[in-house]
């Protein structure tokens, strides 16, 4: 899964020297519900309406990877570019909802509609008054993390369906300075953490809008996506895992067709989304081929679990931040109605 930026971080980082407070040991109970979202609703409105700029590290699963990421907001508008520091060289522009993504090596930019249900935290988009039914969340003191004051949150798990988190919010702004994806056993399985960050710089939208101009010698690609239902492609979910609804479903190219070169539904797949409303599911049908489609897999990079598998003659891709049974809950409730 590519680098996130802010707005859409995975949750972060655990071991490195926080001390809770003697009164967040001592604390039992969990934040009230309406307690929850108000502290989940200012890391949204910070990573959304603060200007920041800093190097963002994701470690998780034996790999490391870092991207410088700037965040500007002007009134309505927002601008942001993120560039990878590690791997193929990939930068990164949004202009609100349009992102362009680029290759330099291949010369290759892809143009693109935000996707809002990828935002953290989904529950804007996902209906989060029922995160409590399956999250609780306490505070666990204050600590700093690139320099910043930040408070911590443990966000729990109340089931095995969903991994738990621990976040830093700076305390002025909202900010989330780093976070820890937590499992069952609270284990860190992934950490992304600013490893130096300034908030409240000077807006400089023009260091996003040029470069989304400047596409000669690009080969530019548009993928249209076209919203559809499930029920509609023949498909439905004999019963949805606990928690999680349904909140968008589309038809978009498959990898490596692009406009003008894909033959119809034969070259697409559908792609729909489910959140609980602090993480996400999508499952992804495409038609089964036999020359890319050689056998199943599953596996975890980091937080992030895929599962591959063939269903007749469609070829079936779950990914999410969840753990491996709750995929294995989603594929298996997939069927074939038409």
């Amino acid at each position: 899964m590519l680098l996130r930026s802010l707005s859409a971080l995975t949750l972060v980082c655990a071991g490195f020297g926080f001390v809770p407070s003697a009164a967040a040991q001592a604390a039992s109970a969990g934040a009230a519900p309406g307690e929850m979202r108000a502290w989940l609703m200012r890391i949204h409105a910070a990573a959304s309406q603060r200007n920041f700029q800093g190097t963002f590290v994701v470690s998780g699963g034996g790999s490391v990877s870092s991207a410088r990421i700037a965040h500007f907001c002007e009134g309505t508008n927002q601008y942001e570019r993120v560039e990878s520091l590690d791997g193929q060289a990939r930068q990164v522009f949004r202009h609100n909802d349009v992102v362009l993504t680029m290759w330099p090596g291949s010369r290759l930019a892809l143009v693109e509609q935000r996707d809002q249900v990828m935002q953290f935290p989904a529950l804007l988009q996902a209906g989060g008054d029922h995160i409590v039914d399956h999250y609780e969340v306490q505070q666990m003191g204050d600590d700093r993390v690139a320099g910043h004051e930040a408070n911590v949150l443990l966000v729990r798990a109340r089931d095995n369906l969903r991994f738990g988190y621990r976040l830093w919010a700076e305390k002025k702004s909202g900010l989330l300075l780093r976070a820890d994806v937590l499992n069952d056993r609270s284990e860190v399985i992934e950490t992304s953490a600013f490893s130096e960050v300034s908030i409240g710089v000077k807006s400089l939208p023009d260091s996003v809008l040029q470069p989304m101009r400047k596409l000669e010698g690009f080969r530019v690609v548009r993928p249209t996506l076209t919203p559809t239902r499930l029920e509609a492609e023949g498909w439905g979910m004999r019963q949805v895992v606990a928690g999680f609804r349904q909140v968008s479903c589309v038809r978009r190219p498959m990898d490596g067709n692009h406009p003008g070169e894909s033959d119809g539904r034969a070259g697409t797949a559908v792609q729909t989304i489910y959140s609980d409303g602090l993480t996400y599911v999508s499952v992804f049908i495409e038609p089964f081929d036999p020359q890319r489609h050689t056998r199943a897999l599953r596996g975890p990079i980091g937080a992030t679990q895929t599962l591959m598998r063939r269903q007749g003659d469609s070829w079936i891709t779950v990914i999410g931040e969840v753990p491996a049974g709750t995929l294995e809950q989603f594929a298996d409730s997939l069927e074939r109605r038409k």
